[in-house]
C-alpha cells in the first residue's frame, strides 16, 4: 500500500495513527502542501480534491482521511476501531464527525491562505480565526465527552477508536497555533494516554520522513 501524506496534515495523521494501530506496512509518498506539490501532476489525476491523504492498494484509490480508516477497518478488522454495537458505533463516527467535519474544514491550510489572500486578513486575524473555531469545537466536545458514560480511557471505552485517530491530531494542530487547551481536561486525558502508544508515538508528525528540522 501507499499513502500518499504531508507530516503535518492533520487528515494524514488520523491515517496514519489507524495503520499502526493495526500494524500495517506501507509506503509514503510525500506531498509538501505549503509548496503546493499536492496539486502537480501526476498526483492531481490520481485525486483531483488535491488533498492528503490518499490510499493506493488492492487496485483501488481511496481518498477521505474517515473513509480510508474505515475501508481499513473493514479489511484488516483487528484490532477494531469501531464498537460491536450499532449506538457505540454512532457515537464513535459522531465524534469523529465533529472533529474531521466541524473543526478541521474551517482552519484548514487553504482555507487560512484564502483568509490572507484574497481576503486581506493579517496573520493575528487569521490566527484569533483558527483559535475562536478550535475552542467551539473542542468546548463542545469536551462537555459531550464529559458527562458520558461511555467515555473510558480514550473516547469510547477502553480502547482507542477512529474518534481517537482524529482527536489527537486536532489537540497537536491546537498547539501550534496557542490555542488555550486548559479548558478540556477530559480531552487532555484521553491524549496523555493515548500518546503513550507506540502506534500514536509512530504516527506523530516529527517521526515522519518529511519532517522539517
Amino acid at each position: 500500500m501507499k499513502l500518499h501524506t504531508y507530516y503535518r496534515s492533520s487528515a494524514a495523521y488520523r491515517v496514519r495513527i489507524a495503520m499502526a494501530l493495526k500494524g500495517l506496512d506501507y509506503d509514503s509518498v510525500f506531498h509538501h502542501l505549503r509548496r503546493g506539490e499536492q496539486a502537480a501532476e501526476p498526483y492531481r489525476s490520481l485525486n483531483p480534491q488535491k488533498l492528503v491523504p490518499a490510499l493506493e492498494g488492492e487496485g483501488a484509490v481511496i481518498t477521505q482521511s474517515l473513509a480510508i480508516i474505515e475501508y481499513l477497518d473493514e479489511t484488516h478488522p483487528n484490532p477494531p476501531l469501531l464498537p460491536a454495537d450499532p449506538a457505540g458505533r454512532a457515537r464513535v463516527r459522531s465524534i469523529a464527525l465533529s472533529i474531521a467535519c466541524e473543526i478541521h474544514p474551517i482552519n484548514n491550510l487553504r482555507v487560512l491562505r484564502y483568509l490572507r489572500t484574497p481576503l486581506g486578513h493579517d496573520e493575528p486575524a487569521i490566527e484569533e480565526w483558527y483559535r475562536h473555531w478550535v475552542a467551539e469545537g473542542l468546548g463542545a466536545l469536551e462537555t459531550q465527552l464529559s458527562r458520558s458514560p461511555d467515555t473510558g480511557a480514550f473516547c469510547h471505552g477502553a480502547m482507542p477508536t477512529i474518534a481517537d485517530c482524529c482527536l489527537i491530531p486536532q489537540l497537536y494542530n491546537a498547539r501550534r497555533f496557542d490555542c488555550d487547551l486548559n479548558p478540556y481536561p477530559t480531552l487532555l486525558g484521553i491524549e496523555e494516554r493515548a500518546v503513550a502508544l507506540p502506534a500514536f508515538a509512530e504516527a506523530a508528525p516529527e517521526r515522519q520522513g518529511d519532517a522539517e528540522a
